[in-house]
């Protein structure tokens, strides 16, 4: 598979100013000259330097047709993204040009890529390491500017480094260890317990720590997921709409205007937060409102807070009951919406359901209580003072699991000197550290987890 040269359409499949193709492989040049005509002279593009850009046209080559103006970039391995020999194809951005492109590629010998093959064949020749290419897939679908620079770190090394330092103090230990075990007529130093205690202690504190960061991680890389929830009509789109400062949703003072979930991401106070506006919920024989409803149902039971709203217009009824039911036991902030009109509803038997619950008074309509409400959510998910240029965040759930393994396999080391176990009992725990970091950077992971990780890659990346 790593000998194949392999293409795709490397920009998104639509009209726009520039499309780009992307080859990469040992025959990339080679094909990609078969089609290409530089209008200075004839010039070969396996005769250029590596890093240059070329103006031209693609052709069909048994007709001399011109298929679209190009500009031709080529890079030769290993100083591409791949460390192959790359070019890509600039042309203009259209889906009949890009794919006619692709097709004379594709014909010429190259073979279509497989999603994330491109960041795969940088991983498996050595680019970077697996974290690495996950970063470029954070980075990809980053919707704060937090996920954005945390991704970022990411991809330039930020984890690689700290688990190459832990690992290595892990190799350092096992290698004395065992050293001391396999050969001891060779004057090595005496394993001292208390030292090799403190040294896994420090190399504990460093992953401990690391995994303590996964829950602020986490909020930086998806942010808070946010479910708003209610009955139909209350207010529910026009407090997204207030909150986004623009009309998202469609508002109408008919029950049951919104039929499916709508995501939105926003900031609040640095805090990245994911937005659901979901259908409202209560009993309906419309077929296509039951999926609406079913699918709010689903948003609420994976929300990290429920924003609950209700018309404080109106009387409480079964339907506001329903709903106090299914959230009394979450993260809720209850909102006591069109407060501009005569207040009707029982706020004290609502208190009394949701007593650890947050009750503010709003206006979707005029836009009133809106701070109050963003307040309250940075009270309830403050990060403190995220400076991800200097911390380091795990915010992959793959990473944090890895951690968790490896600090089990650490403390058991520490129950074995404790008990006066022997020192090979040691190196066989230390060892099953050192795999499960390894499986962070990709050093000790098997092809099955390598292969589900780049399937979640577009073409062309």
């Amino acid at each position: 598979m790593l000998n194949d040269t392999i293409c795709s359409i490397a920009t998104a499949l639509s009209p726009s100013g520039i499309g780009i193709i992307r080859v990469s492989g040992d025959n990339s040049i080679a094909i990609v000259n078969k089609i290409f005509k530089s209008v200075h002279n004839n010039l070969k593009l396996d005769q250029v330097k590596s890093h240059t850009i070329h103006y031209g046209h693609i052709i069909m080559p048994t007709t001399d047709e011109i298929i679209d103006e190009v500009i031709v970039s080529v890079m030769k391995g290993p100083h591409s993204f791949t460390r192959e020999d790359v070019v890509e194809i600039n042309c203009h951005g259209g889906i009949m040009i890009l794919e006619n492109v692709l097709k004379l590629v594709l014909t010429m010998g190259a073979r279509l890529s497989e999603p994330g093959e491109f960041t795969k064949r940088a991983f498996m020749n050595g680019r970077i390491d697996l974290s690495q290419a996950e970063a470029v897939i954070d980075i990809i679908n980053s919707k704060t500017q937090l996920s954005l620079k945390s991704s970022v770190n990411q991809l330039n090394g930020q984890l690689s480094k700290k688990m190459d330092f832990i690992m290595n103090q892990l190799i350092h230990l096992i290698a004395h260890i065992e050293a001391s075990i396999d050969y001891p007529e060779y004057d090595i130093e005496a394993l001292n317990e208390n030292k090799v205690k403190l040294d896994i202690e420090i190399i504990i504190k460093d992953i401990y720590e690391l995994m303590q960061s996964y829950d602020s991680g986490k909020l930086i890389r998806e942010g808070i997921s946010t479910a708003i929830i209610g009955k139909p009509n209350v207010g529910k789109s026009s407090l997204l709409n207030a909150m986004l400062k623009e009309d998202r949703a469609i508002v109408t003072d008919i029950p049951g205007t919104t039929r499916d979930v709508l995501e939105e991401y926003m900031n609040i106070h640095g805090i990245p937060l994911k937005l659901v506006d979901t259908a409202g919920i209560r009993i309906t024989e419309d077929q296509i409102e039951k999926i609406g409803v079913q699918r709010s149902k689903s948003k609420l039971e994976e929300a990290d807070l429920i924003i609950f709203v209700l018309d404080a217009s109106r009387a409480l009824d079964e339907e506001d009951l329903h709903i106090i039911e299914l959230i009394k036991d979450r993260e809720v902030i209850c909102l006591f919406n069109k407060m501009d009109l005569d207040e009707k509803i029982d706020r004290k038997r609502i208190e009394a359901i949701l007593n650890h619950g947050c009750m503010i008074d709003i206006s979707a309509k005029n836009i009133e209580g809106i701070d109050a409400l963003e307040h309250a959510i940075k009270d309830m998910f403050y990060l403190g003072e995220i400076d991800v240029n200097n911390d380091l965040y795990i915010t992959n759930v793959r990473h944090k699991n890895a951690l968790e393994k490896a600090l089990l396999s650490l403390n058991e080391v520490l129950e074995s000197i404790n008990n006066r176990m022997p020192e090979d009992c040691w190196s066989i725990d230390l060892k099953n550290a050192y795999e499960n970091l390894g499986i962070i950077t990709g050093d000790t992971v098997n092809e099955d987890v390598i292969k589900e990780i780049f399937s979640r890659f577009c073409l062309g990346k």
